[in-house]
């Protein structure tokens, strides 16, 4: 009896001494590396102040700038979507030269934009000067000639809304998409109401000041969606975006003051409009907080959530900072205007809480001169209203009709159904 009460200690003791050690050198396998959280640059903007004798060296300089940008934020592991520059309003380089001198000026603008992998806008016209109407011709021009070229025209001012601005911004919309290819023109222009210099986001984006200075924007309805996924109420959504929009917030301003300091170049501020990008959209999110498809009751509110949720986050703002509704930018938005739950009277009245009016709206191409005014004319009467920056980017498409699919080329731009004008639906 006591030689197997021996033998059972023995190998009991073995048994914890080698359990142990055989655990100990099984091979285990590595954690899954977490995906990346962190939303996509969508893109870093330089601002400068264009000269005409040297802005061959000045787009060379600024290339390698946002080029050293870039590599700071990959190093931190954010995607870098593209690379932009914006000019003071052209019209303060292109006085003095003709309309086809101006022209070819744009068209080696253009070249350059191209060679350097950047987007250009080149400001605003009807912003400064007596002599909109030529500045609405010579933008018009400029973006019928080129494709990397953006430009915009300001339709209100410090007395409220330009009337003679509006109209201009009209026949700009009428004449690119009378003459440019599947008229896509439009793409690149927009009616700009009291939209603030800085943003980087185009086509709005202009400014006024020193140049060498520098914003961020982000793709970030992806975030979005994240952070307000299975919040039980609509304060529980906007304490969860503001925390997820805090950090992404900081975290881009870290690496920006960086840049600030080792370039010498400012920062501006990060436009926390969370832009949508391929996978990633803003209308999901909004039906993520308002649990019904978008265009139903409740998607005001979910807007509202939204953009007081942004209006918390104290890092160093610029631009919309608000709520963008880009039709045929984004899938769910395209989807729903499709299906009939969106219009543009239903989009202009989201306005009022969010950030940037109408935005890549298809429209039949009979539309008048006299009816885009009357549709940006509402933008900016909201804009002036309440005081908030709002832009119209129509798109009329030539020779196309409401009922009828759009075929745009841009890979940015989703095909979508064009609708008839509010008030010229067919009674059925």
């Amino acid at each position: 009896m006591k030689n197997y009460a021996k033998f059972f200690a023995v190998h009991l003791l073995a048994i914890f001494v080698f359990v142990p050690f055989t655990f100990s050198q099984t091979p285990t396998q590595p954690a899954k590396p977490p995906a990346n959280s962190k939303p996509h640059v969508r893109t870093i903007t330089a601002f400068i102040n264009l000269d005409r004798s040297q802005y061959q060296l000045q787009f060379a300089e600024t290339a390698k700038f946002l080029g050293y940008a870039k590599t700071v934020f990959e190093s931190r592991g954010y995607t870098v979507e593209t690379l932009r520059i914006v000019t003071q309003p052209f019209p303060e380089y292109t006085k003095g030269l003709s309309t086809d001198d101006a022209v070819r000026f744009f068209k080696n603008l253009d070249g350059l934009a191209d060679q350097d992998h950047v987007r250009l806008a080149i400001g605003s016209a009807y912003l400064a000067g007596n002599d909109g109407d030529a500045q609405a011709d010579l933008l018009a021009a400029a973006l019928q000639n080129t494709k990397n070229i953006f430009g915009s025209l300001a339709v209100t001012n410090d007395a409220g809304i330009n009337w003679p601005a509006v109209n201009a911004a009209a026949r700009i919309i009428k004449t690119l998409s009378q003459t440019t290819a599947h008229s896509e023109g439009n793409f690149h222009f927009a009616a700009n109401a009291s939209v603030p210099p800085y943003s980087p986001f185009f086509p709005g984006a202009y400014h006024t000041g020193a140049g060498r200075q520098f914003a961020i924007g982000l793709a970030s309805a992806g975030l979005l969606t994240t952070a307000a996924q299975n919040a039980p109420d609509l304060a529980a959504a906007r304490r969860q975006i503001v925390d997820a929009f805090y950090n992404a917030a900081f975290d881009v301003e870290d690496a920006a003051l960086r840049i600030d300091r080792e370039q010498g170049w400012i920062y501006m501020g990060l436009d926390l409009s969370p832009a949508s990008s391929q996978g990633a959209s803003i209308g999901a999110a909004i039906e993520t907080i308002s649990k019904q498809p978008l265009g139903s009751s409740g998607t005001m509110t979910a807007v509202g959530v939204i953009t007081s949720a942004l209006k918390d986050i104290g890092a160093r703002r610029t631009g919309y900072s608000g709520v963008m509704l880009p039709v045929l930018e984004d899938p769910t938005l395209a989807d729903r205007w499709n299906q009939g739950r969106l219009s543009l009277d239903q989009l202009l009245s989201y306005s009022a809480v969010c950030a940037t009016g109408l935005d890549t709206i298809p429209l039949p191409g009979d539309t008048t001169v006299e009816e885009l005014a009357r549709i940006i004319g509402d933008v900016a009467t909201l804009s002036v209203k309440w005081n908030k920056p709002l832009s119209a980017r129509l798109l009329p498409v030539k020779e196309k009709h409401a009922g009828e699919m759009t075929e745009f080329t841009d890979p940015y731009l989703i095909n979508a159904l064009i609708r008839p004008l509010p008030g010229k639906e067919q009674v059925q």
